[in-house]
């Protein structure tokens, strides 16, 4: 609890937020007031910084059945059902207790989706971390992985795909992004929002302690490698397996008025965030709160972030039923208090008042920040680098082929998704390293969903707006590439300290050029989050806007991977020109992030959008994949290495006169590669032209050797070796002691 002179600063308020607080108020805040306050103005919970830039983005479409504002998003999916979504960060957690940090996260986003009534089917996670040379970043990439793993496996949840990098920017601050999706009819999502004065507040799940305390404040510092080992949560998966099945059968009754779990600022932020959506006022008793610590304050219980815990609002006379049935999955349920008509927070200690606040000061009192925010001439001087590639003495496209593939940032994430059950629930069509984008059964129906997740982090490093069009581009191009529809997205913006450059350059590029792609591409934002003060020794991380996307298929069987088939013809469709700016062949061979990522024409993205949904149905077209990390010739390998198979490859027509490297190894927008067989292929090119998107022929699929047109050339199994061999497997990291 603060003790300091200054109290307010150690629950991360400013002395002007302070002042404002005392003038609303008109008298001194309590110290449950003032650590309410702190959580709820924190940027985690009231989003200061970033609330300005986020009315941008569009969020709004016919199918759309739930947007931004409850626990998660819903888009309609045919059928009567919805997909339900969201991604959040467990960044600074992760940074002091990986393992913990990590699997309370995972835990925190799946109790969002069946907070609304959803049954999760899947989990992703977006994951950066500093460069694999030192043993600190081995440690925390091992436990992170191992804690995704830990809490997704025992919930039963499949994790089926993701988006992990490495640099040295990400030293001493990973970034930890989970999403989760879940199914459910379209009447049966339930919203949190409290109502109906008398309406009993209804604690349930695990016992409160005092884990977790600080939490939303400390997401909101710029202070991860402080001391504060005490604001990391300890998960319980088992526990939170049976407060699953529980509240998904609670469902299904009419006992529940609204649901809302404790992530963030605990009880503080659920019981108000429910107040404020219903238009009431709470008044609870904290003494009736079930704890597993003797001595606990009011100040304790309102702030702890204890796990596996949910608040209900029901009618008085359904608590006992409430009570009943949280007892056949031995749950504890408490009434701890009601729903009122002043619009008051009320918190009491018995007779004592600990609070009485207006709802509306906690929510919209809460201050927002609009810091100018410009390129610095350094930013720009390296976005503007002119790459020079080198002639003569260059390594020869095999050469660097297997270079890339051994590149952390490039190689197989085999090593990692080995550790999650990625096929449990059976309804896993396509997952991890099968396919652009993982494809999950609806069972019941023909259909599905495609999901994935996507963002370049070093394209945002160098140009943020540019590369937050570019992560939404590609989420939504790998959905599209198995065959979906894109139907919406979700976003997690990690960056560094808003209140000064470059973190405060990075936000506003970032939301800009998501709101412009997606306004662009027809695809709504129905969800996020947002993690700032992501920092370390002062030096912000690479601004990583990660875009998690859902999309419909209306028959998995149809579903495209990355397998191709002998006497398949391979065919290179795209709408740009190959660029080596801020590429992956740069920065492992060069060891530099320097130049301008692709550029993207989003109208032409679109029609390529269509025409891959379009192409997927055939069933002469065995194989789509996206052209990005590496360029043409990684993208080919990677096929090769999923399939078996080779090809012999021709040098492009219309790319014949670029630099080797620029051609085989620049990153491209809007580009994929369509394995087919002859018939199938013959009828690509005119439906390119059709909509003014250019194509070439690579080569004809067959044999166990890739050839380049440089006369060098690659086995299967060589391509193998190398991607394989690109990660330290988590669990040998695992054995390296933290330092």
């Amino acid at each position: 609890m603060p003790t300091a002179e200054k109290p307010w600063r150690e629950v991360a308020l400013s002395d002007t937020e302070y002042a404002s607080i005392l003038s609303l108020l008109g008298r001194d805040p309590t110290l449950v007031e003032l650590g309410m306050f702190g959580a709820m103005w924190s940027e985690h919970c009231g989003y200061k910084h970033s609330r300005p830039h986020l009315r941008q983005l569009p969020t709004e479409a016919p199918w759309v059945l739930q947007g931004p504002g409850e626990n998660a998003g819903a888009v309609d999916i045919g059928h009567g059902l919805a997909a339900v979504f969201k991604v959040e960060s467990h960044n600074h957690p992760s940074a002091v207790e990986p393992y913990e940090g990590a699997a309370t996260g995972v835990g925190g986003i799946v109790r969002d989706i069946f907070t609304m009534g959803a049954r999760p089917i899947a989990i992703l996670d977006g994951l950066r971390f500093g460069s694999l040379d030192l043993a600190r970043n081995q440690y925390l990439f091992s436990h992170v992985v191992a804690g995704i793993g830990g809490y997704g496996n025992c919930l039963g949840i499949p994790t089926v795909g993701g988006d992990t990098a490495f640099d040295a920017k990400f030293d001493g601050n990973p970034i930890v992004n989970a999403m989760c999706v879940g199914i459910i009819p379209h009447d049966g999502i339930v919203r949190a929002r409290a109502s109906g004065v008398g309406n009993r507040i209804v604690l349930i799940g695990a016992r409160t302690g005092r884990d977790g305390m600080h939490g939303a404040t400390f997401a909101s510092v710029e202070d991860p490698e402080a001391s504060h080992r005490g604001v990391i949560q300890v998960g319980n998966p088992f526990l939170e397996k049976q407060l699953m099945e529980a509240c998904l059968a609670l469902l299904q009754t009419d006992a529940v008025v609204a649901m809302q779990d404790l992530g963030a600022a605990g009880l503080t932020s659920s019981i108000i965030e429910c107040a404020s959506r219903g238009g009431v006022g709470v008044d609870i008793d904290v003494t009736e709160v079930p704890r597993r610590e003797e001595g606990m304050s009011a100040y304790e219980i309102m702030l702890s972030e204890s796990q596996e815990r949910m608040v209900l609002v029901c009618a008085p006379e359904h608590v006992p039923d409430v009570v009943e049935l949280l007892g056949r999955w031995s749950l504890s349920a408490q009434d701890i208090g009601e729903i009122t008509d002043d619009g008051m927070i009320t918190i009491r200690e018995r007779d004592e008042i600990a609070c009485s606040v207006p709802v509306e000061l906690f929510i919209d009192a809460c201050p927002t920040y609009h810091v100018a925010a410009t390129e610095s001439v350094s930013q720009r001087e390296r976005r503007e680098a002119v790459v020079e590639v080198e002639s003569g003495s260059a390594a020869s496209i095999a050469e660097d082929v297997l270079t890339l593939l051994a590149d952390p940032n490039v190689g197989s994430r085999r090593p990692i998704w080995e550790q999650y059950d990625h096929t449990i629930l059976t309804n896993t069509v396509m997952g991890p390293g099968a396919a652009d984008a993982a494809v999950m059964r609806v069972k019941g129906t023909e259909g599905g969903i495609a999901i994935s997740m996507d963002c370049n982090s070093r394209y945002c490093d160098l140009d943020p707006y540019n590369g937050a069009r570019l992560a939404v581009a590609e989420a939504t191009r790998n959905v599209a590439c198995v065959g979906a529809r894109p139907l919406g997205i979700t976003n997690c913006l990690n960056m560094g300290n808003p209140e000064r450059e470059p973190g405060s350059w990075h936000l506003q590029e970032s939301v800009r050029g998501i709101a412009d792609a997606c306004r662009e591409l027809g695809v709504p934002v129905v969800s996020g989050n947002v993690s700032l003060y992501n920092e370390s020794g002062g030096t912000a991380i690479q601004p990583t806007p990660m875009i998690g996307c859902v999309g419909s298929i209306a028959d998995v069987s149809r579903a495209k991977g990355l397998s191709w088939q002998d006497g398949d013809q391979l065919t290179l469709v795209r709408t740009g020109e190959p660029t080596l700016g801020g590429s992956a062949w740069l920065a492992a061979i060069r060891g530099s992030t320097a130049g301008s990522p692709p550029a993207i024409d989003l109208a032409i993205e679109a029609q390529l959008q269509d025409l891959l949904q379009r192409m997927a149905r055939e069933d002469g077209v065995h194989a789509i994949h996206d052209v990005s990390l590496g360029g043409i010739a990684v993208t080919i390998a990677e096929c090769s290495q999923v399939s078996g198979s080779g090809v012999a490859i021709n040098t492009p027509a219309s790319l014949a006169s670029l630099p080797r490297q620029q051609l085989w190894f620049g990153e491209v927008a809007s580009a994929v590669l369509i394995a087919a067989s002859a018939e199938s292929a013959e009828e690509i090119i005119p439906a390119c032209e059709e909509v003014g998107i250019m194509c070439d022929t690579l080569g004809t699929i067959g044999g166990d050797t890739i050839r380049f047109p440089d006369d060098s050339w690659l086995s299967v199994t060589q391509i193998r070796s190398a991607s394989e061999r690109a990660l330290v497997a988590p669990t040998e990291a695992g054995n390296l002691v933290a330092n």
